[in-house]
């Protein structure tokens, strides 16, 4: 029999580490390949590690509540062969997690009006920060929550746990804010209320002063995490950045009906729909090519031209919240390429199944506000990025329709386009001409293409 060394797999570029937090398999259970063998915690996401091989596991090099480096042997699996050992290749190394904390719950902005995963992690600090001062444990997404909202260990250790041996999941420390926001806000309030009482007393009557807390009949709702630091982020990014706005209007009366005719055949082949979301980021990416210097950031009073065209686009979270997926080097992607990965991101996004690295690089970000009947819009730009591009919805108008043999009206179909982008870099004429230049790789889109 052979033995073979199980190391904790890659979780994504930022995270380094993993705290175990819960053996599934005891050492002398029958495994099959691709059983949960434990959970582990991260500081940024909740995930369950697969056995890569089928076995018994003979040993468990590290207990419950003990944090591992990523690349560390943490079990020994007995296989089937002749070698003395077998160690974990690198492709199992990149297992893919199932992640059991929904993505929006880890998520930082850094773009307003669309949401991004961002890294929360101060992994030195999340792990000293509360280790000496109590003998329970907490989850390193635990500590960050704890550590971002100003909670102290003695605080945390007040709060019920509801997860296995009493331990706080994230559920619990969420709840705990929320409702500690709450209760100061009101106690503020309350506070101002009797202030100001006792300061008219010695005046006339005044008529009975309704608690801000209430509001009369409206309800107040608390932001939750992620609402929050759109909120923050929205406002630094119009503080950052002088917005200007363009628009074109685009025939892609073309696009529509080339779309029509193959996107049966093509569902039929490839088992998937094709949308417009690629038939978009493919005139983009072209456009980018073009002008590269949209394709930036910017740095104090620098400009910093990228060389891979990673686009952002913008996806709707169950809990209406959204977030931005990138694909990378869309420019280097076929349209079947694109296609595949944008349905892809999307699915995944809607199941809260994104990785870390899903939502990093991005730099031009594309957003879709015709799917929600929206015409036209003018988006913020997604930092630190230096523009933004939305398309509304495609509506059928009467146009007119220039011929060899002159000029006619016909029914055509419509879409409005808008650029917003970063004035200290980007003047109208390069993004004027720049958004019109995505309009006519639409515009003049082949009705005979083969896809």
């Amino acid at each position: 029999m052979a033995l073979y060394k199980l190391l904790l797999p890659k979780m994504g570029e930022s995270v380094s580490e993993a705290t175990i937090t819960k053996w599934l398999k005891q050492p002398g259970d029958m495994i099959e390949e691709d059983d949960t063998l434990l959970e582990i915690a991260t500081d940024k996401v909740d995930s369950e590690v697969p056995a890569p091989v089928k076995g018994i596991l003979k040993e468990q090099l590290y207990a419950a509540d003990q944090t591992v480096q990523v690349g560390e042997v943490i079990a020994i699996i007995e296989i089937e062969g002749d070698a003395e050992s077998n160690d974990f290749s690198s492709q199992s190394q990149e297992t893919s997690f199932d992640q059991s904390v929904p993505s929006n719950e880890t998520l930082d902005l850094d773009i307003p009006g669309v949401a991004q995963l961002v890294d929360l992690s101060d992994t030195d600090n999340a792990h000293n920060t509360f280790n000496d001062s109590t003998n329970r444990f907490y989850s390193p997404l635990v500590k960050n929550i704890a550590r971002h909202e100003g909670l102290s260990p003695e605080e945390l250790d007040q709060i019920q746990g509801t997860g296995a041996e009493g331990r706080v999941t994230k559920e619990d420390i969420l709840s705990y804010v929320a409702n500690r926001n709450l209760t100061t806000k009101k106690d503020v309030m309350a506070s101002v209320e009797n202030t100001t009482l006792e300061n008219e007393t010695s005046q006339a009557p005044q008529p009975p002063v309704t608690s801000p807390a209430t509001y009369g009949t409206d309800e107040i709702i608390e932001m939750d995490r992620m609402r929050r630091l759109i909120s923050d982020h929205m406002v630094k990014s119009v503080q950052i950045s002088p917005h200007v706005c363009s628009f074109v209007e685009a025939d892609v009366t073309n696009l529509v009906l080339w779309r029509n005719k193959v996107k049966d055949a093509y569902k039929q082949r490839e088992g998937e729909n094709i949308t417009f979301t690629p038939l978009f980021i493919e005139a983009i990416s072209k456009a980018l090519k073009d002008f590269p210097l949209v394709n930036i950031s910017i740095d104090g009073y620098n400009i910093i031209k990228k060389r891979n065209i990673n686009i952002g686009m913008a996806a709707a979270l169950p809990n209406g919240n959204l977030i931005v997926p990138v694909i990378k080097n869309a420019d280097q992607l076929s349209l079947v390429g694109l296609s595949k990965t944008v349905n892809d991101l999307a699915q995944r996004s809607r199941a809260n199944k994104l990785k870390p690295d899903d939502t990093q690089d991005g730099t031009f970000t594309f957003t879709n506000i015709g799917a929600f009947g929206n015409i036209m819009g003018t988006p913020i730009i997604n930092q630190p990025q230096a523009a933004i591009l939305a398309v509304g919805a495609i509506t059928k108008k009467p146009a007119v329709i220039e011929t060899e043999y002159g000029d006619m009206i016909g029914i055509r179909h419509m879409m409005y386009l808008s650029l917003s982008y970063d004035h200290r870099a980007i003047d109208g004429a390069l993004g004027g001409t720049f958004l019109k230049r995505v309009a006519d790789y639409l515009e003049n889109w082949d009705s005979n293409r083969v896809i």
